[in-house]
């Protein structure tokens, strides 16, 4: 399976389960590897028969900020399904980090796989 990838997109969203941080924009840094047939797209250079990659950094950034919650597993879960069901996406990597949230680490957070590479 070929794989479509964003890496290090930050983004400000609000997320936490403490009340200051429902008051506030934190920094999340997403990856994501997305299982996509990229020869369709390289066969005629068509942009439409690949994923794109803007437009999908721009729907995770707009599905974060629409859909606050406390945890970031909870929000990665429900931005997996909403990916794969938007995107029709057969199988992808997650991984959301939440930066400066402990000390002495450089970044906290959760990396989830779903759907199927066949």
């Amino acid at each position: 399976m070929d794989k479509v990838f964003i890496e290090g997109l930050s983004i400000q969203t609000t997320i936490g389960f403490f009340a200051w941080e429902k008051e506030i924009k934190q920094t999340l840094v997403i990856d994501l590897v997305m299982g996509w047939d990229t020869a369709k797209a390289a066969k005629n250079d068509e942009l439409a028969k690949t994923l794109d990659y803007a437009e999908i950094s721009t729907a995770i950034n707009t599905f974060a900020n629409e859909n606050p919650v406390d945890l970031i597993e909870t929000l990665a879960e429900r931005m997996a399904e909403y990916l794969i069901n938007s995107y029709q996406i057969p199988w992808l990597k997650l991984k959301i980090g939440k930066p400066g949230a402990v000390h002495n680490a450089f970044t906290v957070g959760v990396e989830i796989e779903r759907g199927s590479q066949s």
